[in-house]
């Protein structure tokens, strides 16, 4: 209990490891301790006390606990001898039982007793790393004023880098993602229909994943899986929402599925077609799928992000359609990776520098846009799942790509 008690018996802060038992965690507890001792490696490095963690992708990634925030602050606090997270007693025992992690639970009765929480783990006058990134203004202030350290790193970058590189465990957990959002893709492709909606056909897509996972992982939580699922004009963009259109014969369709399991994201992104293809339109298709296979093998250790993509942009500026690009040609994938948490220093991007190493998992997505009025309107793109090894890149996405079979409906 917090010093701070009023006389209403109503402390700041307390423990409740309700239920006395740890539930079933992601992984094994081996692997929170190694990357607890990752963590350590750089406080070391930094000449740090203890570092206050408060990106859901970190608190996650090094204690098990996925937080939900709805509008609370969190954390988790990381010393050279403790791991604690900060929650709020909304989640009650939960936090607890969901982590590697001792947990202290704050109070709503006084403001921030978050932060009083946490510098019970850290005391003051410490020297703190922090999560740049993730950090407000106002939280920074607060850091600030009760911490009062020393001396501050930002820690984001190096954990960043600490989870591009993917453990034996979390390839495996990223390959059963990729299996479930196959599965997804077939119960999508199997709804699709003249008449049918983008909304209709998103459900049976995620609720086929949903039942998937939980058959997979009967001891996990389940939270976040959903498909964007768009038709026509609404496949322009990749992030696009689901409404409530009617497919017509002859859309190009956009299939998006997005399981998450115990806090990793996978995805699978196809085009397809309703009925028929037009001239026009398989042109453009066939392009988008000569780019994605063409950069599929360039996914080899010892290449950088900005030298894959360049070569990309040569060959769709040779066939004159680079112009229609939107965006990068992939990205990483991990803990929240990349819907909440970007490891965006792997990232298929000009301005990314990174080499590519083994262990890392990366995307290979092409995606062509052409503008409503022209031939071929559309968005057409591609979505494959890549483990980089020590020597051919190892696709881990298995429902098919290409006209022959995603002409349906």
């Amino acid at each position: 209990m917090s010093q701070n008690s009023s006389a209403l018996n109503r402390p700041d802060m307390y423990r409740f490891h309700n239920g006395g038992k740890k539930d079933t965690l992601p992984f094994a507890d081996q692997e929170y301790h190694d990357r607890l001792a990752g963590l350590r490696e750089i406080m070391e490095l930094h000449e740090l006390d203890a570092v206050v963690l408060t990106s859901m992708h970190n608190v996650s990634y090094y204690s098990g606990f996925l937080y939900c925030s709805f509008g609370r602050p969190y954390a988790c606090v990381v010393t050279k001898s403790e791991c604690v997270t900060i929650s709020a007693g909304i989640d009650a025992g939960q936090p607890w039982r969901r982590s590697i992690a001792d947990n202290i639970t704050y109070t709503d009765w006084t403001r921030d007793n978050m932060w009083r929480a946490v510098v019970s783990v850290t005391g003051t006058g410490k020297a703190i790393g922090c999560e740049a990134d993730h950090l407000t203004v106002e939280r920074m202030e607060k850091l600030n004023s009760f911490l009062k350290p020393r001396r501050g790193v930002d820690i984001a970058p190096a954990t960043m880098f600490q989870r591009m590189k993917k453990s034996p465990a979390e390839i495996t957990m990223i390959k059963h993602g990729a299996n479930v959002a196959d599965v997804g893709g077939y119960a999508i492709r199997e709804a699709i229909k003249v008449g049918a909606t983008e909304l209709e056909i998103s459900i049976a897509g995620r609720d086929a994943m949903e039942r998937e996972i939980a058959r997979r992982f009967p001891d996990a939580e389940y939270r976040d899986t959903w498909v964007w699922f768009q038709s026509g004009i609404n496949t322009d963009g990749a992030h696009n929402p689901v409404t409530n259109r009617k497919l017509k014969h002859g859309d190009i369709l956009s299939l998006n599925c997005f399981p998450m399991i115990s806090g990793y994201y996978t995805a699978l992104e196809r085009t397809l077609f309703v009925g028929e293809v037009d001239d026009a339109s398989m042109k453009v298709w066939q392009t988008n799928i000569d780019s994605h296979e063409f950069g599929m093998k360039l996914l080899k250790p010892g290449a950088s992000c900005a030298e894959i993509t360049m070569k990309i942009n040569e060959f769709l500026a040779e066939r004159q359609m680079l112009q229609y690009r939107t965006f990068g040609y992939g990205h990483s994938f991990g803990i929240l990776s990349h819907y909440y948490g970007r490891e965006a220093a792997l990232e298929l991007r000009e301005d990314i520098d990174t080499v590519l190493e083994p262990g890392m998992v990366i995307s290979m997505e092409p995606m062509l846009t052409i503008p409503e009025g022209m031939p071929g309107a559309g968005g057409y793109r591609e979505h494959d799942i890549f483990v980089v090894t020590e020597d051919e890149p190892e696709d881990i996405t298995h429902y098919p790509y290409g006209p022959a079979f995603n002409v349906v409906g």
